[in-house]
């Protein structure tokens, strides 16, 4: 269907942080009535920033130096953010990008603040969750990656990233 593997790639890591910030806000309202979690989120919100943040940083890296080629590549990480905003305006990857962040953004506000979610909702358990996409990207970047320059077509990472984030959405969902 003259799909690219970058800028699919590009767009679930976009995707990806959006995930991130969004549950890092979960973790933050969760339980709010209950005094003892909120040590626990003391701790765990600082911990699922550094450790999604950090996968998420590397991922990027990855994703624009090996996928992206000559324009995107990353020689030091903290300058993923302009690498993958350039990429993403080359690409346009801008309205995809926002009603990916749209359907995240409502579907936190309706389910988790006004379907009242967040009062059962663990810190722990919450922390964990976003994982799987992370999984996701990370057997894509690999396999796909090595699969792809071994056959020397791209396709193989895409049926990956395809077949594995559909089934990740279908189990969320």
């Amino acid at each position: 269907w003259g799909w690219e593997v970058f800028p699919l790639l590009l767009l679930f890591w976009m995707e990806n942080v959006v995930v991130g910030a969004l549950n890092a806000l979960k973790i933050l309202l969760a339980a709010p009535g209950e005094a003892r979690l909120w040590a626990a989120k003391a701790f765990t919100l600082p911990f699922f920033c550094f450790h999604y943040g950090l996968f998420t940083l590397l991922h990027g890296v990855f994703v624009l130096t090996v996928f992206g080629g000559k324009g995107y590549e990353v020689h030091d990480p903290l300058s993923v953010l302009g690498a993958a905003l350039r990429a993403a305006s080359d690409y346009g990857l801008w309205l995809a990008a926002a009603v990916l962040a749209a359907s995240h953004a409502f579907s936190f506000a309706w389910n988790y603040l006004h379907r009242g979610e967040f009062r059962g909702a663990s810190p722990k358990a919450l922390m964990a969750r976003p994982y799987g996409r992370v999984m996701v990207l990370h057997m894509v970047i690999i396999v796909g990656g090595f699969g792809a320059l071994a056959l020397g077509s791209p396709l193989w990472a895409l049926l990956l990233l395809v077949i594995l984030k559909t089934a990740l959405d279908l189990r969320a969902h």
